[in-house]
């Protein structure tokens, strides 16, 4: 009805929206499956998979619309009934913010890497949604026919920054990057926090869906029995689980001040 290329760019974007949103269902209902015989580890790692299809989809709707933003800015054409595109941009972005506000509430209590995904694209829809006001005010009140494909470049532009985030986000899970310095310090004060610890060394932790996995080798004294040692590994779990609950935690208990290979990243 009102012939605008961003208002387009809107419709493409919210049909890719529902279709990556369906790819997270899936994911996310397969990921919480508990761990079988085939997968000894779980299945966390369909979340970041879907995430990273997410990311193919967004790309390719921003390049259809850097398409179609240049067969416009070569041949502009006028825009009408710039009435219902306002509206209909108001009601989306209500509906947007309401749905965000949810995602990130799910979000701080699941940890969701795919949900995270989601929630991040359509918070720039918010800002896309105000975008394309922005360009039916100057393509009629101003009179910029410009304006119009000039905001959609821009929106496509702005996808694709948000795809690559998505991932490299990805990615880093699938790779089981580390997690972040500030984590690794925590999971170390609390370890080191009980009374009978010496020592930890050779952490290792990644993530894999909503589950944190983190192995250590810990420090006790020589003398201690192993049923003591055994005790001490098992308060040390605890604490940890408390912090992290969906992690899944290994420690190998090492006598004080004996010497063995350590890996350098430890």
């Amino acid at each position: 009805m009102t012939d605008s290329v961003s208002l387009l760019s809107t419709l493409i974007d919210s049909i890719l929206d529902a279709a990556a949103s369906l790819i997270n269902l899936y994911a996310v209902h397969h990921a919480l499956q508990p761990a079988d015989r085939e997968h000894r580890f779980g299945h966390g790692k369909a979340e970041p998979l879907a995430s990273l299809a997410q990311a193919a989809f967004i790309c390719g709707s921003a390049l259809f619309l850097l398409i179609e933003a240049g067969e416009r800015v070569a041949h502009p054409k006028e825009i009408s009934n710039t009435e219902i595109g306002y509206w209909v941009m108001v009601f989306s972005i209500v509906l947007t913010i309401g749905l965000v506000g949810f995602q990130r509430y799910v979000v701080k209590k699941s940890g969701s890497v795919a949900i995270d995904a989601d929630s991040l694209h359509y918070q720039t829809d918010v800002l896309i949604n105000i975008g394309v006001m922005i360009s039916l005010f100057l393509s009629t009140a101003v009179g910029w026919k410009y304006a119009d494909p000039l905001i959609a470049v821009f929106i496509a532009l702005y996808i694709i920054k948000g795809a690559w985030g998505i991932g490299q986000t990805a990615l880093a899970i699938l790779m089981d990057r580390e997690l972040d310095d500030e984590e690794r310090q925590k999971i170390r004060d609390i370890v080191m926090a009980h009374e009978e610890v010496h020592g930890m060394h050779d952490l290792r932790t990644r993530t894999s869906g909503v589950h944190v996995f983190i192995q250590f080798h810990l420090e006790l004294d020589g003398d201690m029995k192993l049923i003591e040692a055994h005790e001490i590994s098992e308060a040390v779990e605890m604490e940890l689980m408390e912090a992290y609950p969906n992690a899944e935690v290994i420690i190998h208990e090492d006598p004080e001040g004996v010497e063995e290979p350590r890996a350098v990243f430890g």
